[in-house]
């Protein structure tokens, strides 16, 4: 049974072959081994542990979970978390060089901080309403800058407005939005650059961002990438004494230990990446 499990768990590195990278848990491959599977068994083992989250990005170690469901989770945050995204762009004058489609696809990608549960699933057909529409408005020129110096030949001094960023884009709430949206709406990053203007060149339009999930398109994913590893355990052949324990931790100095320490050698190594 033990080898069983070893085979069932673990992926072996060796020095010219990777073994048990095939997935053996299904009913029938070893005789008089239970293999079938249990969801009150996976639910009692299966655990989700934090190891850093901040306001851009989560990592976390999913523990007793075999990897087509791990690479499931991973697919499921790319295609099936809804957000919101701009669907739909009114453009009533656009004298850049962009062309408006392009800049309707760019302006479509802008991501958008708003928690997207908040909000109903626009169907098609249905009227635009405060539970299934956010409204954005886009209006700027490009003028010269009259207190520019004379000497300069950099366009940001030279012109005003000459960069269009995200935060130029202003949210107008369509009926009691102000009031049970905590927060506001805004773009994740103020200083995203949307397009780049010259004296004379305007932009003037209206955006909608509706509900959506990233299997119907990109701009619904609510991350730019989702991955998954699996976590490594080191086994040392031998004991490692004196100097050589020193020097392999030296050797690991850019990944976090957990040692067993025992009269200063080191038999056993788990770590995971900074």
């Amino acid at each position: 049974m033990a080898h069983i499990e070893e085979i069932r768990n673990k992926i072996h590195l060796d020095l010219h072959t990777v073994r048990n990278t095939e997935d053996t848990k299904y009913p029938g491959t070893y005789t008089g081994y239970d293999d079938s599977w249990n969801l009150a068994k996976f639910k009692n083992n299966f655990k989700i542990e934090i190891v850093s989250r901040s306001a851009r990005d989560v990592e976390f170690d999913m523990i007793a979970i075999d990897t087509p469901f791990a690479n499931s989770f991973r697919r499921i945050l790319l295609a099936e978390v809804p957000t919101m995204a701009v669907e739909e762009v009114f453009i009533y004058n656009n004298t850049s060089v962009m062309q408006d489609e392009v800049l309707a696809h760019r302006l479509g990608l802008l991501p958008i901080n708003v928690d997207a549960r908040l909000f109903e699933m626009k169907e098609k057909g249905d009227k635009v309403t405060e539970r299934n529409t956010l409204r954005f408005r886009l209006k700027v020129r490009c003028k010269r800058n009259k207190k520019a110096p004379t000497d300069t030949t950099n366009p940001d001094e030279l012109y005003l407005n000459s960069k269009v960023y995200t935060r130029t884009i202003e949210w107008e709430p369509i009926g009691d939005q102000k009031n049970w949206i905590p927060g506001g709406v805004r773009f994740t990053e103020d200083d995203i650059l949307v397009n780049v203007l010259r004296p004379g060149q305007e932009l003037d339009m209206v955006l909608c961002a509706v509900k959506g999930i990233g299997s119907d398109h990109a701009k619904f994913s609510p991350v730019a990438t989702a991955s998954y590893r699996l976590m490594p355990e080191i086994q040392l052949l031998q004991p490692f004494r004196g100097h050589l324990a020193r020097n392999l931790r030296i050797a690991f100095h850019r990944v976090l230990l957990r040692l067993w320490m025992g009269r200063r050698s080191l038999n056993v190594l788990d770590w995971t990446l900074e």
